[in-house]
């Protein structure tokens, strides 16, 4: 990767895939504690995302057909 397209390599840094304009933004103009917050933010809409599909995932087991078939035994 070339200096001019390398981007920030700290995963916890929130202009992460941004380029080396918003990667020296970051590092210039926001403290850690700031950094702190927006990467938080970041794993707290993971979870929200995670509890999304969870929950649609359990609709979806409540309401499904019985699988297999009913034999009746003489």
């Amino acid at each position: 990767m070339s200096e001019e397209t390398k981007h920030c390599e700290n995963p916890s840094c929130f202009c992460r895939g941004l380029g080396p304009d918003a990667t020296a933004f970051c590092e210039r103009m926001w403290s850690k504690v700031t950094r702190d917050h927006f990467r938080n933010s970041r794993v707290e809409f993971l979870k929200g995302l995670r509890s999304l599909i969870d929950e649609k995932i359990e609709r979806l087991q409540r309401h499904a057909e019985p699988k297999g078939t009913q034999v009746p035994v003489d």
